[in-house]
């Protein structure tokens, strides 16, 4: 069987009772984590930005810009939808393709719900697995076949279309050339040039919701695509163990509104500062050893918010002065500040052999403190917060986070509400009721 077929069976067959338990489970996890990310990435210049131009330019009334309530287009819904759910990089991620498949799949499926019928709880959920899953292949396949490091929404927007696919229930056939549609048109950006000059267009993951979206919808009018990615595989493991082995399991999840490769700086940091009873006024430099990737991540002052994102000096500095790194950290006017320039200032990155070594499946660093008392403190090697290899977050972990990030937009009360109703979600009939939470109404 060809690798296209198993990937088709996969898609088609997998049912929400057929799931293992534990999957099942973090499927709840997943969305709780990446919605909550996509409601405070809509409080962002370039969620405004995408809003209006959404409204411009992809009219329509078949799904809603979350937050706002507006309707689009679904593409448009996509769209707008994929940049907000990226614009604060708090969402997941997956080691192994360096970067982001929840944000690649919500959106698509958000927009895909409001156009089906009898869309509930179970096949929501379930078509966010199959995204999930079909993702993280197209990402690894991506990355061995081409030897560009590409953003998120060059492989995301692959598993995009699969999982809205399902969810509209596209024939084999149509699905197999949306799945090709996808792949052929999605952003081949080259994600290290967003790094060096950060802007906008971050992880590409905006563009490859929408791309996802429209090869659905163009798939089903009787558009042709290419054959898939997955016949390219040269491991065939990795497509044969669909349904077997859950890449949704092994995903990180993101305490700092920060790139990944600037946290495990950003706790070392901190570790030093508690345990030490350090205050900031005590630092004469700060340095930290890491991986050449996350060396290569400004030191300069930010400009805008993904300059404070695609940061490695910035996040540490906010953090030790404001013991987070949040939304009210990477948005103005806080990132303007003068105390968290001035720290910024003291910090020195140095790229060390022995960190390159585990990159990409781990994220590690050191950090070393010099106090004005001339008194040198080691964290020791630090690896990123809530992965797989050390410690995951727990549910009242993710679900602190979500209301951290989602009640300055919506309530503390509608925050709490969207909680109760995600843990519950395989019970809903309908999308009717996270849609009308997911909305500020005045």
């Amino acid at each position: 069987m060809k690798n296209n077929d198993t990937t088709l069976n996969f898609i088609l067959e997998t049912k929400w009772d057929t799931l293992p338990e534990n999957i099942q489970h973090q499927a709840k996890r997943c969305l709780l984590d990446t919605l909550g990310a996509l409601i405070a990435g809509h409080n962002t210049p370039v969620a405004d930005l995408m809003n209006g131009f959404a409204n411009e330019q992809f009219q329509g009334d078949d799904a809603t810009i979350l937050v706002r309530g507006s309707k689009v287009s679904a593409a448009g819904a996509a769209l707008v939808n994929g940049f907000a759910n990226n614009a604060l990089d708090i969402d997941d991620g997956y080691r192994n393709v360096k970067g982001h498949p929840g944000a690649c799949i919500l959106p698509v499926i958000l927009a895909a719900g409001e156009m089906g019928a009898d869309i509930t709880g179970q096949k929501f959920l379930t078509a966010l697995v199959v995204g999930y899953e079909v993702a993280i292949r197209a990402g690894v396949i991506r990355h061995a076949t081409y030897e560009t490091y590409h953003s998120s929404g060059s492989w995301g927007a692959i598993g995009g279309a699969a999982a809205a696919g399902k969810l509209l229930g596209l024939s084999r056939e149509k699905l197999c050339h949306a799945l090709g549609a996808a792949e052929y048109h999605a952003p081949l950006a080259p994600m290290m040039k967003c790094i060096e000059l950060p802007g906008m267009g971050k992880d590409s993951i905006g563009w490859g919701c929408m791309v996802a979206m429209m090869s659905v919808i163009m798939a089903d009018k009787g558009f042709t695509g290419i054959n898939p990615i997955f016949d390219d595989s040269p491991e065939a493991e990795w497509i044969h163990s669909l349904g077997r082995v859950f890449e949704i399991m092994n995903l990180y999840f993101k305490p700092y509104a920060a790139c990944r490769w600037a946290q495990p700086g950003v706790d070392g940091a901190l570790k030093l500062m508690t345990e030490n009873s350090l205050d900031s006024e005590d630092i004469k430099q700060i340095k930290v050893f890491t991986f050449k990737e996350s060396a290569a991540l400004s030191t300069d002052y930010p400009q805008n918010t993904e300059e404070a994102q695609y940061n490695i000096a910035f996040p540490i500095a906010a953090a030790l002065l404001d013991g987070e790194v949040g939304p009210a950290q990477v948005l103005a006017p806080r990132l303007f500040e003068k105390d968290i320039l001035q720290l910024m200032d003291k910090i020195q990155i140095i790229a060390q052999k022995r960190f390159q070594k585990e990159f990409p499946a781990r994220a590690e660093s050191e950090v070393e403190i010099i106090t004005t008392k001339g008194n040198v403190f080691s964290s020791g090697v630090m690896s990123a917060r809530w992965d797989p290899h050390n410690t995951l977050p727990t549910d009242l972990e993710l679900t602190n986070k979500f209301l951290w990030l989602t009640s300055p937009v919506l309530g503390k009360s509608q925050a709490k509400s969207l909680v109760s109703l995600i843990w519950d979600f395989d019970r809903e009939e309908t999308l009717d009721k996270i849609i009308n939470l997911c909305i500020i109404h005045k």
